[in-house]
């Protein structure tokens, strides 16, 4: 089959089987055995990645950062995040899914809790790299070890419902960060030290719990039975076995480099890659953007106004996603919040009026975390099944160097200008770009047809 025809998941998913009453059955157990635990796994992974923008609203001027030494923070966490993620999923595809993201969520939560003890910019480097390498693995092998457990008829919806955990996420945190940093001066400690300490610890118990959870594929699960388990794993296994090897000129399947590499792939990352800067944007700099327009509130009213656009995400990311699915549409889907994101960075930047201002950062992160949700029931069905653990992670790999260089561009940037505005409109030039390779991406006219809801 040609790369064209087998990458055009962006319009629906691959024709499959349509799935039989018994396996909707099962895939509701699966869903609810599985999705409300990974749910809340990526809630604090999340939630470790972003409380760095909250911290610092006091921990800049207590390190006595700039702008740009502060966002050189980030960027170092994403470039070790960069740097261990296929790796990561490699380990994951060897061991399970149950031995690493245990190991890496331990990990994970002592490094970040362990950030609370930055003295300097030069400590705060060290400690950021260390959570980026620990947390590298989670998010591409939690999408990897999805597809071990859903059919592509369903995995749309656990992979959203798996997702909203960002903005929710970004919502409750938001509201809990800012009240943690009123603790500042209990017991000796700074309020954004509190914030490391109480965020980051529930990762390492959680990375506990994981060992006795989780099982790494269907045929370990012990609250499957095995006509189960059967019905589980014969509809995974032919989805497996379908042709999707693109054909080299010479007729021969190609290897998974070349599959890796192929145009399609390229134009997934490079939209991924479009797309990311705008969701590191949001989660980085929104308490900070909120403040620069709301510079008498609180640290506390910061953060609550901080989590209205978060739950306007939520709202979005369900109606959207429910449409997409309803429709069998993913292109469009994909585009038209994409658009909107980039709507919204344009109204911050030129309005003068606080709650325009507010209305474009909604807008924003409503935008690109709907768009992240569609963008992620595609690229799967674009790799064959030997080369999807790598795939995935190269293109999530990909869209994080854009998370790597976010936070050091609209710093540098901020410090030069003094405003936020230009970093604003570098995140909706981005955004332009990722809609215009989005619409070079070919469409899939085949019908697929529509599971039952999760």
């Amino acid at each position: 089959m040609e790369s064209s025809s087998r990458a055009g998941a962006l319009h629906a998913t691959p024709a499959i089987s349509a799935p039989q009453p018994n396996e909707q059955l099962v895939i509701a157990k699966v869903s609810r055995h599985l999705l409300w635990f990974l749910f809340v796994l990526f809630f604090f992974s999340f939630l470790d990645r972003i409380n760095i923008g909250f911290a610092g609203l006091t921990m800049m001027k207590d390190l006595g950062l700039t702008s740009t030494q502060f966002g050189l923070a980030t960027t170092l966490f994403y470039v070790a995040y960069i740097a261990f993620g296929i790796p990561g999923n490699v380990v994951l595809a060897r061991v399970g899914a149950r031995k690493w993201i245990g190991t890496i969520m331990i990990a994970w939560g002592i490094a970040s809790t362990a950030t609370m003890f930055a003295t300097s910019p030069g400590t705060l480097y060290v400690l950021r790299v260390l959570v980026g390498v620990t947390e590298a693995g989670f998010l591409p092998g939690i999408l990897l070890y999805l597809t071990y457990w859903f059919p592509a008829a369903y995995r749309a919806r656990a992979n959203a419902l798996f997702m909203i955990a960002m903005p929710v996420t970004a919502a409750v945190g938001s509201a809990l960060s800012g009240f943690i940093l009123g603790l500042d001066g209990t017991m000796g400690l700074k309020g954004w030290q509190w914030l490391f300490l109480l965020e980051g610890l529930p990762s390492a118990i959680l990375g506990l719990m994981v060992y006795a959870y989780l099982d790494d594929r269907p045929q370990q699960a012990r609250w499957l039975d095995d006509l189960e388990k059967r019905a589980l794993a014969a509809t995974l296994a032919a989805e497996h076995r379908q042709p999707v090897t693109m054909q080299t000129k010479t007729g021969g399947a190609q290897s998974i480099v070349s599959e890796l590499l192929s145009p399609v792939v390229v134009k997934f990352a490079i939209a991924y890659f479009c797309l990311v800067n705008t969701l590191a944007m949001v989660a980085v700099w929104t308490p900070l953007i909120v403040k620069s327009f709301s510079a008498d509130a609180s640290n506390r009213t910061i953060g609550l106004l901080a989590a209205i656009p978060q739950v306007c995400t939520i709202v979005a990311m369900i109606w959207w996603g429910r449409r997409s699915d309803r429709k069998q549409e993913r292109k469009w889907h994909l585009i038209v919040p994409m658009l909107f994101s980039a709507a919204g960075w344009l109204c911050t930047a030129y309005s003068t009026n606080p709650a325009m201002r507010m209305l474009g950062v909604c807008l924003a992160s409503a935008g690109s975390y709907t768009a992240m949700s569609i963008f992620w029931t595609t690229p799967d069905h674009a790799l064959s099944f030997r080369a999807r653990a790598i795939g995935i992670a190269v293109i999530n790999a990909t869209g994080n160097i854009s998370s790597a260089l976010n936070p050091l561009i609209v710093g540098w940037l901020k410090d030069a200008t003094h405003s936020f505005s230009a970093g604003l409109l570098y995140s909706a030039a981005l955004l332009a770009v990722g809609v215009i390779v989005v619409t070079l991406l070919p469409t899939d006219k085949r019908e697929a047809p529509r599971a039952s809801v999760v």
